[in-house]
Parts: structure tokens; sequence; C-alpha cells
């Protein structure tokens, strides 16, 4: 790739300091204008300004404030003083580097270029959302999602009449509620999908409430108008009653009938939505380093960790360096939402980077810089300055004795962390856990971020007293020795419903003997063995516990699962054994899966009844 000689302006109208703290007390005066960054004292207003204190005493004595030479003047005062003796006055905020989300920028308007909307499709589950997105992109995502609700956040571009809108598909289900959230907070533009048979439904109201949250307008998109019963006019008199009120009936919300399902009308509404981003003026500055969020992102069990970011300022170009949240790194690959490898996003594109340190969370802001040094060392003080306020929670309980702790009255607080296999999972269940809580228990999720359960977590849960729930990723034998030793309790679960029904039983004292999954031993593949007639055996070193012949079995990569099924054979020295213990090697067979590689890990297991603690 030839390199990039345009200057890029990292655009910062307010100082950045990546290596000295500023002296947030200094002022100046500059061509009859006062620059101050902070609050100031009468002593100091008066060295800067050349007018004795005594004057400054007087003049605010007069005006009813009684203050001495060291009282310390708040804006309000500065300005009120300044402009009586004859200056201007301006306040320069100063930002340190790893604070980047509170520049403030002031870009000048002979740079600025039109962008293209972000528009965030909204509305009740089954209403068609992402039918609508599946019309406007010609592609078939319904068929590929379970029960035909949208699991994660997805970013594409559609263009129109030679102008690009860009799209952000919101999850449907309730337990999403703050992903959609988040989807709403980079938007210009709500679509807010009703379907015509059905009318206003709780989570359109919460869409309603979100979007007025975000200060962004709505389109409504009154859909499945083909179908017997269909009532648009009902819709929009539902619709009234929260404050969203058609052109039709003398307010400011265009309407627009479509049938997503049969693809009827959907190029009025894409004119509609070109319609109301005219009037928005949206624009940006494409020729300054790239700053945006993150939309989604996930730990790719071949790529590492992976996220997609909506570029909202400036040029991302491949090889950048990048702080996201508290991660870093150099944008290696970015591919839009075909997959293909794309050079740079201008803003308001979508794009999937890879090449991050580990995996940032969803709805974290993300910069770019002019060097990995740079990059790096913000990041790391990003990453403490979050820990830091992390173990600083503190709190008391522990799942094992909440029964006990219910009957005596004294619960409080159930610290969780969460770690799953994407952050939309992990906001999904942090939603769910956080509306289980009553006037008397709190569920206080501290942590919810995908990749695999680290020692890292084990201490957080220990400095915390939390309990660690895994969705769909598991934790590697030495954090399991970590949680052991800290008496960290990890429990592990595949679908959030179960989780949930967990957490309220035991809220409510009702845990009942339940069948749990006991796990057995691991065993890591050192090698790899192709038979034409059996498959791929794995040559591997079992490292903790014991292996089982005929067990129940995960393949674990990174942590995260990829594979759920059951030995078909185990082996030790070419003889079939019934098990294999911690320290010796065995080769190993499962049913119907050959796809292992050296460095998985294979989790046995097997199904057991259990009582919890305090029944």
């Amino acid at each position: 790739m030839k390199k990039d000689n345009k200057k890029r302006d990292l655009g910062r109208e307010v100082n950045v300091s990546t290596k000295v703290k500023t002296d947030k007390s200094k002022t100046k005066v500059n061509g009859g204008v006062f620059i101050y960054t902070g609050a100031i004292s009468v002593s100091e207003l008066s060295t800067a300004l050349n007018i004795s204190s005594s004057e400054i005493i007087k003049y605010l004595f007069l005006k009813g404030k009684m203050i001495t030479i060291n009282s310390i003047l708040d804006d309000e005062l500065i300005g009120e003083i300044c402009l009586e003796f004859g200056y201007d006055f301006q306040k320069k905020v100063i930002v340190e580097a790893e604070n980047f989300e509170e520049l403030v920028i002031d870009d000048d308007p002979s740079k600025l270029k039109e962008r293209p909307p972000v528009v965030t499709i909204m509305g009740h589950v089954d209403h068609g959302k992402t039918t609508l997105i599946d019309a406007i992109r010609n592609s078939n995502l319904v068929d590929a999602e379970v029960g035909g609700i949208s699991q994660e956040i997805g970013a594409y571009q559609k263009e129109i009449n030679g102008q690009k809108i860009t799209f952000i598909d919101t999850p449907g289900h309730e337990a999403f509620t703050a992903m959609r959230s988040r989807g709403a907070s980079v938007t210009d533009i709500v679509v807010l999908v009703v379907a015509a048979d059905d009318g206003v439904m709780p989570q359109t109201i919460e869409a309603i409430d979100h979007a007025k949250a975000a200060g962004v307008p709505i389109i409504v998109a009154i859909n499945k108008i083909d179908k017997p019963g269909a009532d648009p006019e009902r819709v929009k008199t539902e619709l009234m009653q929260h404050d969203v009120i058609s052109e039709d009936y003398g307010g400011d919300v265009i309407t627009v009938n479509i049938s997503a399902k049969k693809k009827q009308n959907i190029e009025g509404l894409l004119e509609a939505i070109l319609i109301v981003s005219e009037m928005a003026e949206l624009k940006a500055n494409p020729d300054r380093y790239a700053m945006g969020t993150v939309l989604e992102a996930s730990l790719d069990k071949f790529e590492g960790p992976k996220a997609t970011l909506l570029v909202q300022n400036g040029t991302l170009k491949s090889g950048d360096f990048l702080v996201v949240g508290t991660s870093y790194g150099k944008a290696r690959r970015m591919t839009n939402e075909h997959n293909k490898v794309v050079n740079e996003a201008t803003p308001s594109t979508p794009v999937s980077v890879i090449g991050l340190s580990e995996v940032p969370e969803a709805g974290d802001r993300f910069m770019a810089f002019k060097d990995e040094s740079e990059a790096k060392t913000i990041a790391t003080r990003r990453k403490q300055i979050k820990e830091a306020k992390l173990k600083s929670k503190t709190s008391a309980l522990s799942l094992d004795d909440l029964y006990n702790r219910i009957n005596e009255g004294n619960i409080h607080n159930i610290n969780l962390i969460i770690k799953a296999d994407s952050t939309g999972s992990a906001e999904a269940v942090k939603a769910s856990l956080e509306k289980l809580t009553t006037d008397d228990i709190k569920i206080n999720v501290i942590r919810a971020t995908a990749g695999g359960i680290t020692e890292s977590d084990v201490l957080l849960a220990a400095a915390s007293n939390a309990i660690i729930y895994g969705f769909n990723v598991r934790p590697d034998a030495h954090t399991k020795a970590k949680a052991q030793e800290e008496k960290v309790e990890i429990r592990l679960h595949r679908i959030i419903y179960a989780l949930i029904e967990e957490i309220q039983a035991a809220m409510k004292g009702l845990l009942k003997p339940v069948m749990v999954e006991k796990t057995l031993g691991q065993a890591e593949v050192r090698k790899l063995y192709k038979v034409s007639k059996l498959g791929t055996i794995g040559g591997c070193m079992v490292i903790e516990g014991v292996i089982k012949a005929k067990s129940n079995i995960k393949v674990l990569r990174d942590g995260v699962i990829i594979y759920e099924g059951k030995l078909a054979s185990l082996q030790r020295e070419k003889d079939a054994v019934k098990e294999v213990k911690s320290g010796f090697e065995c080769g190993l067979l499962i049913e119907n899966f050959n796809d292992i590689k050296e460095g998985d890990i294979i989790e046995a297991s097997e199904i057991s009844e259990e009582k919890p603690d305090g029944e």
C-alpha cells in the first residue's frame, strides 16, 4: 500500500497532552482577550488583568458578593469582571489524551463536507425490522437468525439517487434493551417500525423513549399494510398518545406505509430518510484522524479481537494506529458489510477491523493517533483508570449462601461479572439481570464484556466479592485454579433464560435440586493425525482432572466454545481406555467433528443432580 502523504489534522479544538500534565491555573491576556483554563483566585485574576485586587473586591462588594483576595472565582464571576474592566474572555478546556471522548471539536466550516445519515431501525419484536433491512439490502438476514430475532447489531450502507444511507439494525427482543439504547446514541435518524395490524406495543414505546433521549428525529414506517386488518390510521392515533404526531395530524413526523415482506414502497421510505437528512445538514471533516464508536465486538476464533467501528468524524485508513476503549492496535485489515477489504472509511461508514490488542466493549469510543507508542500509552492509562474504578466497587454476596442470607434478611447487593462470546450477548445478559432488581436486592453487574473468563476477571471478582457468569465461554485450567484459590464462584450457561431463572429462584429462596453439568477435566491438543476412514485424531495431554470415554465434550478455542458433542473414542498407546488422568497423553476422536487445531482445549463433562446450599 502506498504511503498516504496527505496531511490529516488531529482536529483538536482543545489542548491534548500525552506526556506532560498542563498547569490548569495558567492564564494570559492575548489581544484584549483573557484566556484561562479553570477556576482562579482574585489575586491571580488581578495579576493577569493588571488590575488591583481591591478594585475587583470593591466591584463585587457593590454587587452584594463578599470575597477576599484568596477567594476562588467561578466562570460566571470571571466573565462578569472581565467585561466590567474592558476585557473579553475565553475559557480553554484542557483534556488529557486518555479522555479523548471529552474533546470538543469545532471544525473550520470550509473543511466540512456532507456525510451520509446514520439510521437506526427500531420497534417491537416481530413488527418486521429485520425484514425491512432484508428488503433494503436485498438479502436474507431473517433466515439466518435464531427464531427470526436479531442477535447482534449489524451496520450496512445503501445507495439511492447517488446518496448513501448507513443503517444500524438493532435487536428486537426485550432482553437486548441496552443494545437498542446504544444504537440510538450514534444515530441521526430513527426509523420506527410499527405493524399496521398490531399497533403500538411496549417495545415501540421503549424505542420512542430511546429516540427522544438521543434527541433525533423519528420517521414512522407503518409495516405489514398488505395484511388483513391493517389500519395505518389507528397506528397514527396511538402514536399521538406518546407525542409522536404525524404530518397528517399537524405534527412534524413523517409516516410511510410499507410492506417489507413484499418490498412495497421501500424507495418511498428511503426518500423520506434523505429529506430528513437534508434538513439536518449533516456534515463532518474527512481530513482528520478518525473518531467514532464501537457498534459490536467479539473474539473471532481465527482472527482474534474483532470490532465493528462506525466512523463519525475523520477518515480511518488501513494501517492507522487506534485506541479503542482500553485496547489499542493497528487497523491491519478493514472490511465492509460484504466482507470486502477496504483501505479507508469516511464519516458515517461502518467497517470491521482486526488488529486490536483485546476485545473492546460495544459503545466504546475510538480515536486514531499518529504512532503506535502514543496509542499504547493512552490505552494503558485508560485501562488503569477503568480498573481502578472497578476495584473501588465493593459489596458482599455469594450465590452459594444466597438462600440463607435472604432468610436472614441481610441481602443488599448481588455483584456479578458477565463474560460472553460477544459484546451483544454480554449486554443482553446484563440488561436482563439488572431488571431483576427489587426493593430489597440490587443486581449489580460490575463488568460485562466479551471473551473467555480470565484471571483478571477472577481477581476483580475476589476484590468485589462477585460471582462470575460465563455465557457461551469457559475458563481455562489456570483460571479455574485461581478461582478456587480466591474462592470465587464461576457459573456457566448457554441459555440466557436459564441463567435468569437461576438468579430469580435464588432471590426468591426457591433453589431446588437441579441437573448440573460437572466438568471432569481438560486436555490440550498438541498434535493432529489424519486418518482417512476415521477423521482427525487429536494427540492430547490431559492438563487437568480426567477425560472419560463417551463423555460429553466441548472444544474451546481462546476460551470460546466452538463445538459441543461426544467423544467417539479415547485411546492411550493404541489401546482403547475408559479414562485418562491428568499428566498423561491420549488420542481422542470427536463424533461428527474434525476441525480441531493444535492448541484447542477439549473439556470433558458429565451431568449430575445437585442440591444448592441452603436447601
